[in-house]
This record gives C-alpha cells, sequence and structure tokens, in this order.
C-alpha cells in the first residue's frame, strides 16, 4: 500500500485553537495543511464521507500531527484514525496500532480492524491486555478517540486508567504529546457513567492523566454539540454520531 504523501508544511498552524473557557490557546508551533492525507486514495470512502462530522483535519492540528513522526494510535476501534495517521507520518514516520486483548474477543471486527492496520507499510500492531499496553520508547505522540471511557468499563480493574497513562508517560519522549478525544458527561458525572453511557467527565480525564505526570497543553471545543444533552447512551439513536465530545491535549514534561 502506498505510504507517500505530498505534505505542505507551515511554518504554524495559522488558526488557534479555542479554549472551552472561552480563551485563546496557541496552536502547536509546527502544523500543516492535511488536505492532501484526507485525499489519499488509499482511504476507504466510509472513511473519507466521516471526515467532516470528525473534523478530521483540525484534529490532526490539534495533535500538531507531521510528517515522521511515531504515532501510537491507543485502542483503535475500527481503525479510521490508524489509517489517518499512516497517510499523515509518511514513509519517514510509523504508527503503532494498539487493540486491547480484550475487545479482540468481545468483537471480531476488532481483530480485523487491528490484522488489516498490521497489513499497511507503516503501521506495526500491538494487542496486549488493556492494562498493559507494550508502547515502544521515544513516541511523538499517543493519540486516543472515543475511547478513554472504556478503561473504566465495569469489567476491568479500577487501575486500569492509572497503568494505562503511567504506560503513555513512558512511552513518550520528553515533550511528547498525549491527545484525548471523548465523549462528554454531565460536570460532576462519576466514573460509572463511562459503563452505562460510554461517556466521561472532562474533568476525571485532567486530574487521572495529570497525576500521571503530564501537564495540560490545550483544550478544544471544536467537536462540542450543545444540542448533546450528555445524557444519553453514545449509542441511542437520538445522538449517534452526534454526541459533544471534548479534545485535550497533554505535554510530558521536557
Amino acid at each position: 500500500m502506498r505510504r507517500s504523501l505530498a505534505f505542505i508544511l507551515t511554518g504554524a498552524v495559522s488558526a488557534a485553537i479555542l479554549l472551552s473557557t472561552g480563551a485563546i490557546a496557541p496552536a502547536p508551533q509546527h502544523g500543516g495543511t492535511y488536505a492532501a492525507v484526507l485525499a489519499d486514495a488509499d482511504r476507504p470512502e466510509a472513511d473519507t464521507a466521516r471526515d467532516a462530522a470528525r473534523k478530521t483535519a483540525e484534529v490532526l492540528a490539534f495533535a500538531d500531527v507531521m510528517p515522521g513522526q511515531t504515532i501510537g494510535d491507543m485502542i483503535i476501534g475500527g481503525g479510521y484514525f490508524t489509517r489517518v495517521f499512516a497517510s499523515a507520518v509518511g514513509d519517514g514516520g510509523s504508527v503503532v496500532a494498539w487493540q486491547p486483548a480484550e475487545f479482540i474477543a468481545f468483537q471480531a471486527s476488532y481483530g480485523e480492524s487491528i490484522t488489516a492496520a498490521d497489513a499497511m507499510d507503516n503501521v506495526s500492531a500491538i494487542r496486549s491486555a488493556i492494562g498493559a499496553p507494550e508502547f515502544p520508547a521515544g513516541m511523538d505522540l499517543v493519540f486516543t478517540a472515543q475511547n478513554y471511557h472504556d478503561l473504566h468499563l465495569r469489567p476491568f480493574p479500577a487501575d486500569t486508567a492509572a497503568k494505562v497513562n503511567a504506560a503513555v508517560f513512558a512511552a513518550l519522549k520528553p515533550g511528547g504529546l498525549y491527545v484525548i478525544v471523548d465523549h462528554a458527561a454531565t460536570a460532576g458525572a462519576g466514573l460509572d457513567v463511562a459503563d452505562t453511557l460510554h461517556r466521561i467527565d472532562i474533568a476525571n480525564v485532567k486530574r487521572e492523566v495529570e497525576a500521571a505526570g503530564f501537564v495540560l497543553d490545550g483544550e478544544s471545543d471544536i467537536l462540542l454539540n450543545a444540542e448533546d444533552p450528555l445524557t444519553a447512551n453514545v449509542f441511542d439513536p437520538s445522538i449517534r454520531g452526534h454526541t459533544s465530545q471534548f479534545m485535550l491535549r497533554f505535554r510530558k514534561p521536557a
């Protein structure tokens, strides 16, 4: 599969990222235009059809994705972002796609998606248990979309999120980024909503990730949806595909 793209870098992302507090936070120092990535002919049509709703270009800019990076895609699901990252980093970069063993055992499609990811030229797959991601050291970015809450699902030990965050911290190079996108829950919601609604309170994510040693580097409201009541299960037909989502960027101190 072809994995090189014409990728036009700019000196900085021209648009600033809006903080949910209403303040303006500068985007990462490096960034790029991602039109060539989204137009990659190797991407399935089903993926490109989702780009507008997922605001993929804006997410890539927020995560400061660049050619040549090593990126960990954490809990890849169907592999949508794995394929995007594989295009974005190009032949000089690599993607480590993690699908937890428990997910693969739970649903056949998760096994199929990690097998497909592993077949890509610049992607390697890991299938370790959910509490022990086997990320290599020296990564530039670890990214997870709509899956951080899964670390708090009822079948998993209570310290699963702490173990995963520690593993991510250890895997990132100094200054590396940890970017989390997830379905928003109401403020003050307990961790039990991860299991009942597949959502999580942004405050809980900040608390857990900062406890692992990370520093909050930015947050964006571009995926928020004011019409989402935040109390419906994300798979409810009334809201599925249109949930309000937060986006957080953490940095490992240099």
